[in-house]
């Protein structure tokens, strides 16, 4: 929604300033900050399919901005591939059957009804206050619409990672954590900057490459920290990766990077 909003209102610098930034934020910030209550098993999965995917996107987003933009037809390509993942996800990958407490209370359909419309409503709302603010931010510190994306808004989108993380950590499922945050990055590239380019073709006006060259580094720096911690992730693995994070921040506060 935040992304869709900022490009229809002109704003495409925020709207892809916004999807990468939160990649970012997702594995340094995010993910750093869980890894400090605990620790992560990595499973074969995580090398079969749900890296090597994150990883693909990342370069292929980076391989369709060389030209400075998102096109229809590039949107359309993300958002084909965001179906064929989920069909290979559900066709082949092994789900295990569970019972959950929480899915055992179900809500009448009135209710799942309610909870939709006005969750919806709400969300719509916060976005437009989060693009609103962001950009007033902007011109009142006078830093551009991206640099803002990657960092102010980026984060606030990151929130829902942080809390559905931190809860999966509560309830001792720390896989679902990392599976979180890997298909998040998955999603705001294929599903969100596809939808939104579908919509409304994405033209930045400044250079991204920095920021995606961070992005792509963090899920590399990733798979160096797993094979380096002999297939998990500790909290010295956490460290690195919120140290790495705050670094960006500091270097994109500058303006060096």
């Amino acid at each position: 929604i935040v992304s869709i909003r900022s490009a229809l209102e002109g704003y495409p610098d925020l709207a892809l300033g916004n999807v990468v930034g939160s990649n970012i934020a997702n594995l340094g910030l995010v993910l750093g900050v869980v890894l400090l209550f605990t620790r992560i098993e990595i499973s074969k999965s995580f090398y079969q399919s749900d890296w090597p995917l994150m990883f693909a996107a990342s370069v292929l987003l980076w391989i369709f901005l060389q030209n400075g933009s998102i096109s229809k037809i590039e949107g359309l390509f993300f958002v084909v591939l965001l179906i064929l993942m989920l069909l290979y996800l559900f066709r082949f990958k092994d789900n295990t059957d569970f019972e959950s407490e929480d899915l055992k209370t179900s809500l009448s359909w009135t209710g799942i009804i309610l909870f939709a419309v006005f969750g919806g409503a709400f969300l719509a709302l916060g976005s437009e206050l989060l693009i609103h603010g962001a950009v007033r931010v902007a011109n009142q510190i006078g830093v551009s619409e991206r640099v803002i994306g990657i960092t102010v808004v980026s984060v606030g989108t990151s929130i829902p990672e942080l809390a559905a993380s931190l809860v999966a950590v509560a309830k001792r499922e720390n896989a679902i954590s990392l599976g979180n945050l890997l298909g998040s990055n998955l999603f705001n590239i294929l599903a969100v900057l596809g939808i939104t380019s579908l919509i409304h073709p994405l033209n930045i006006s400044e250079p991204i490459n920095p920021d995606l060259i961070v992005a792509t580094g963090m899920t590399i720096l990733l798979l160096s920290l797993i094979v380096f911690g002999k297939h998990s992730l500790r909290k010295i693995s956490g460290a690195t990766l919120l140290v790495t994070y705050l670094l960006y921040i500091a270097l994109k506060g500058v303006g060096t990077v």
